[in-house]
Order: structure tokens, then sequence, then C-alpha cells
């Protein structure tokens, strides 16, 4: 198939539709905007719905309802608007209703500011709303990655009948790369199995509630745990680059790890050795991509654009803490792969020194 010219907002948006999203609903918010506005043009042809809300706390809450219905169905926003969906994103995840939300992150705190940023990591893949729930969490690191997670997500969503969160950043929504979008498929709204529906006289009515009333407290823990160990089991994807031989691994992902594999190219060629960890999901988190890291490696060098460092926790914990983890971040400027090596090369001094 040939390839087209796309921001990645808008190989978002058609490779959702082409998977068989047929409900939208969401608001105008910076840098997510043009996903809307692409909606708006193209989703009549699709004969789907497309509804401009009046806030994200609506918007969340139409998805719930289409998705309640069978649809597959699509919201997105970016930081602040994506806080207002987290009670909507808890009820989905309560109630076993699979659905695709995508935050295009920005800088935070608060409000925050429209520059490009990936200061969400903590809310992605902790649950940002109430009680024992996370959801699959898949960061795209490019505009064909957008096109090809957007259209895979409805199938994850309904495998597991789970809310599904793509991770996008300001620059690879907004940045436009050449990239071949999938084939068009329909989807058909009847078959989940979840759904609520008309019914004939006789049938049994069906209701959407949340699944602990139905369980009990006997049994909703050991479906909870079991549901989880499944996610985090089948769903760790990632993608190595030079770890074979690695002393410094960068973890990053995003925009920041296409800067990375820059960076890692760059060293290399000083004679620094260098690789990289892309986790493409950022929960569950690739925790088998650091079990195979050789005795060789001395440490690893988060890169990320926030200030506390936000990953480096899960990087610990995948590394099972026999590691050194340093953090380098920017705010609201992409890192730097010149930097990146400057930091990789102190940190090695740094390990060597106390060795």
């Amino acid at each position: 198939m040939a390839k087209v010219l796309m921001k990645g907002n808008e190989a978002l948006a058609e490779s959702a539709m082409r998977a068989g999203c047929r409900f939208f609903s969401g608001y105008p918010i910076t840098p997510q905007s043009e996903i809307l506005e692409y909606m708006s043009w193209r989703m009549p042809e699709y004969n789907g719905e497309c509804i401009q809300t009046e806030s994200e706390v609506a918007g969340i809450n139409m998805l719930f309802g289409a998705a309640a219905a069978g649809a597959r169905a699509l919201t997105t926003s970016s930081g602040p608007g994506f806080s207002l969906k987290q009670e909507g994103i808890s009820y989905l995840a309560a109630d076993d209703i699979p659905a695709v939300i995508v935050d295009v992150m920005r800088i935070g705190s608060g409000l925050g500011d429209v520059f490009q940023g990936q200061g969400d990591y903590w809310q992605l893949t902790r649950g940002g709303g109430h009680g024992d729930y996370r959801t699959v969490v898949f960061a795209p690191a490019g505009v064909q990655e957008n096109a090809d997670i957007a259209y895979a997500a409805f199938d994850v969503a309904e495998k597991y009948r789970h809310p599904v969160i793509i991770a996008s950043d300001a620059a690879i929504g907004q940045m436009a790369e050449a990239v071949e979008l999938p084939e068009r498929k329909e989807h058909d709204i009847g078959t989940g199995g979840w759904e609520l529906k008309s019914r004939k006289n006789g049938e049994e009515q069906r209701h959407i509630v949340n699944v602990y009333y139905h369980m009990g407290a006997d049994r909703y823990p050991t479906f909870l745990l079991d549901k989880y160990r499944r996610m985090t089991a089948e769903q760790q994807r990632w993608e190595c680059l030079r770890t074979a031989d690695a002393e410094i691994i960068l973890v990053a992902y995003g925009i920041s790890s296409r800067v990375c594999k820059q960076a890692v190219k760059d060293g290399r060629a000083e004679g620094l050795k260098l690789g990289l960890i892309r986790p493409i999901t950022l929960w569950p988190f690739p925790s088998r991509a650091f079990e195979k890291s050789g005795p060789q490696v001395k440490g690893f060098l988060s890169v990320e654009m926030n200030i506390l460092g936000q990953m480096t926790d899960d990087i610990i914990l995948a590394t099972g803490g026999r590691y050194p983890v340093k953090y380098y971040g920017e705010f609201a400027n992409v890192p730097d792969a010149g930097v990146c090596v400057e930091r990789a090369e102190a940190f090695l001094r740094e390990i060597r020194g106390k060795i």
C-alpha cells in the first residue's frame, strides 16, 4: 500500500476509524486538537458519530455509554483534560467495558502549559482514579506507530474487556512522517457479549454494573488478580538496540527514545558502549527486556521529558535493584543526543570510581 504524509494525530485518528471506531467524544485541547478536527471531518464518511463535548468529563461519560452499547469508542485529551477523565476510566475498568483513551502529553503540573512533555507517566501507569485498577498503556515513538497502535488497541481492549490508553506526546502528535495506513475493517457492534441492546420478550435483561457486585467479595479478588496477571504476561512490548554488549543502557519512550537512538550511534562512534531499551508498553512495564541484561552492564540511564524522573522507579523494580539507575530529563525541550552521551560518560566514570 502506498504511503501518505500525515501528522501523528491525524494518522492515529484515521487508523482508529479503519479499526472500526465509530464513536468519538472529546474536547479540544492543545496538542491533541487535530484528532477531534480530523474525526469531525472523516467520521461521517465512516457512518460514525463525532461529538465535540462541552467538557472532558462529558467526553469520557459519553464514551462509556457508546462502549457499553458495543461500539468501538475513542476519546482523546491532554494533560489537565486527561486528569478530568480519571473517574470515568476507573468506572470503565470496574465494569469490564473496553474502550480506547488517548493522552497526547504536555508539560504540567496543574494546568501546565501547551509545550511538549512527558509528565503524565505516573498517572498513566498507576491508575489515575480510585480503586484497584491499571490499564494497558502503549507509547508510540512515531507516526507509523501511532497508526499501528491505534489500530491494534481496540482488539487489546476487547480481549481483556478493559480500557486501553495510548500515551502519545506533543512531538509525536504534531510531527509529519510518511505512514502506511492499515486496511479498513468493520466491527460488529452486537457480538462482544457485554453490550446493552434491545431484547425480545422473555430474553434476559442486560445491565452494566461494577463486576464486584456480580461476583461478591469471595470471587472478585481472584478474578481481578488473574486479569492483571494475564495482561502482564501477554502485553509486555519493547524494542532493544545494541544492548548485547552495552555498559550503559539508556531507557526512553516516545520522542525521547528517538533522540536516544542517535545518542547510541554517537556514543558508539566515540567508543562508549551504549544501548537502548525502549518500552512500547509503559504498563505492563517490559521487565523481561531487563532480565536479558548481560554481566557487562554497569547501569541504566532514564531519559525523559519531565523534572522528577518518573520512569526511574520502574527501571529499579525491573532490574531488582541490582544496578545503579540515573536520570537525565528536560522540561519543555526534547532531550539532546549529545547531552545523553555526556551524561552516560559521566555516569560510567562515577560507577568505575566506586569499584
